[in-house]
């Protein structure tokens, strides 16, 4: 059979990209800091009208490594960063690098027993979080080995009139801490810096592990995703080979979440390894993002498929020049080729010369490792392979790869290939598989096609879940905290379309004898979910039956109730619409 790894393919089809980059071999934080001796007055970042220069930049982050050190974090301890898009997770992300320690990255909003088990897991010394996140972190601080838990505020990154109108409106919400809370407070922890005078500075080499992101694993579990320095640093790379009209000083729209390896790898360490400009969202809504496109003139800007959808729908978006804009990427979920062509059409009637580019990736490999090239898109294509990145795609589970044009499981290898799963060696050798090539390759899971020019086709996930609004969800993962519900006898959880997040998540439940079906056992089953699953991953729906199908293995027969919500929608449409 013919060998078709794609082996970074683009000096085939783009001038100007070398098929192979010589990587930075240091850490992220030396990256930054080379990129700050360079261009030392260059704006870094700018977060809710107040700009952070790369001189300040590195300032900060300094003190925040001497304040790391002085309140005991040492090299290869974890903190947890808990943040939205701000300044504070800026500096302390790139100072637990400098002091060797390892970003335990988590969504904020996650609820409180997915936190406990983000923290135990991880074993994480510290942890920071924002005012209004408090509660939440010291319910279950006892059960875990956190020493320290720094608290920020969104106000005191604010310029003066910025914040006086930020406590007027968002920050009135935010529940006072109580002055002897046991916590320190994000001003004076970095007071404690000035107590350190000397060696915070780690060795740190590139394939140190650096960070950890979460994400489903092959199996559906959540697991603990170990990246280094030189998967951060080597993806930086990559993404500006792959875009030649980049130049130091563009501006990058960072609403994609810093948990997020899309956000934390492309919209943030990209940039500022690069010499770009962050615009930070804390918040991301659809109508606060498409301001900021046009209020900084932009010229990057990234997000999932549901974010375009909702961009088109935006009347403020009417008459928005957008003609900055060097690149536009789609990733985290499937762009269909019918939103693909209504968005290049937008994007040309407001003066854009540019046309959404579609990658493709994983957490184990950061995020993206493929990527529409500039000059030549095929329809339907995620691109091609990104400098020193290989693709191949095998027979599911086998490393027997199959001919041009035949569907199978994605291979990914490379830089930006993962270190491990944390604590967890057999899912490792599960998901990483050393070949006779010499290389390691990322069973992904995800089944694609390749074409004879070596352009990828995704064509779906072999591994069951659901993708909303770009978040990937697990059902195996809600399916057990459901079932562990004292009045639940057993759960499958589905998919459904949603007109704005594309999926919705369905729960189907079987009750206990004597349980009754009714609104009081929704409202309480609703109430446990909060307290256990994130918000993105929350039941839309809830449906109780007496019965759930099942295979002939006596496994829920989830893909049936799939067809019969499929067929269900189909048939009735009016309902749907009143259910959303």
């Amino acid at each position: 059979m013919e060998k078709i790894t794609a082996k970074a393919p683009w000096l085939d089809h783009l001038v100007g990209v070398p098929a192979h980059l010589d990587y930075f071999q240091g850490s992220m934080y030396e990256a930054v800091e080379k990129i700050a001796n360079e261009f030392p007055d260059q704006v870094a970042f700018d977060f809710m009208g107040r700009s952070t220069t790369y001189s300040r930049l590195i300032r900060e982050i300094n003190q925040c490594a001497k304040s790391l050190r002085t309140i005991g974090v040492r090299k290869g301890d974890k903190v947890t960063i808990a943040m939205p898009n701000c300044p504070q997770a800026i500096f302390m992300f790139y100072a637990v690098n400098l002091v060797g320690a390892i970003a335990n990255m988590i969504h904020p909003l996650s609820a409180e027993k997915e936190i406990e088990h983000y923290l135990i897991a991880s074993d994480s010394v510290t942890a920071i979080t924002l005012d209004q996140f408090y509660d939440k972190f010291e319910r279950i601080r006892a059960k875990t080995n956190v020493v320290n838990i720094i608290i920020a505020s969104v106000k005191d990154e604010l310029s003066r009139p910025v914040r006086a109108g930020y406590m007027l409106t968002e920050g009135r919400k935010i529940q006072k801490i109580p002055a002897d809370a046991p916590v320190i407070r994000w001003q004076e922890f970095m007071r404690l810096g000035n107590h350190c005078f000397y060696n915070y500075k780690a060795d740190v080499k590139a394939e140190d592990t650096a960070v950890i992101l979460y994400s489903g694993g092959t199996t559906g579990t959540t697991k603990g995703i170990m990246l280094s320095n030189l998967n951060f640093n080597a993806l930086g790379q990559q993404v500006i080979a792959t875009n030649p009209m980049f130049r130091p000083g563009d501006k990058m729209l960072a609403a994609m979440p810093l948990f997020h390896g899309f956000g934390l790898g492309v919209c943030i360490h990209t940039m500022l390894s690069q010499g770009g400009r962050c615009i930070l969202v804390p918040r991301f809504t659809a109508k606060s993002y498409a301001k900021l496109i046009t209020k900084y003139k932009c010229n990057f800007i990234a997000g999932v498929p549901t974010l375009y959808e909702a961009l088109l729908r935006l009347p403020s978006m009417e008459k928005a020049d957008l003609s900055s804009l060097k690149g536009v990427f789609s990733g985290g979920d499937s762009l269909s080729i019918e939103l693909k062509k209504k968005f290049d059409e937008f994007l040309k009637e407001h003066n854009a010369k540019v046309q959404i580019r579609e990658g493709y990736g994983t957490t184990e490999t950061v995020t993206a490792c493929c990527l529409t090239p500039v000059n030549r898109a095929k329809e339907g294509s995620i691109g091609l392979p990104f400098p020193d990145t290989y693709i191949k795609i095998v027979e599911p589970g086998t490393d027997r790869e199959v001919p041009y044009g035949t569907e199978g499981e994605i291979l990914l290898a490379g830089p930006t290939v993962m270190v491990g799963y944390m604590n967890n060696p057999e899912e490792t050798a599960e998901t990483l598989r050393h070949h006779a090539d010499g290389l390691t390759w990322v069973y992904t899971g995800d089944l694609g096609v390749m074409d004879e020019e070596g352009f990828i086709f995704f064509k779906g996930r072999a591994k069951r879940m659901i993708i909303s609004s770009g978040y990937n969800i697990y059902p195996a993962q809600l399916e057990n905290i459901l079932d562990a519900h004292e009045k639940i006898h057993m759960s499958c959880v589905i998919g459904i379309p949603d007109s704005y997040r594309i999926q919705a998540v369905k729960a189907f439940i079987m009750l206990k004898p004597g349980v009754p079906a009714d609104e009081n056992t929704e409202k309480e089953i609703m109430d446990y979910c909060r307290k256990h699953i994130a918000k993105y991953a929350m039941p839309k729906e809830i449906e109780f039956r007496t019965e759930l199908p099942k295979t002939l293995v006596g496994k829920v027969a989830y893909r049936v109730l799939e067809e019969e919500e499929k067929g269900k929608r189909i048939v009735q449409p009016k309902e749907e619409s009143n259910a959303g």
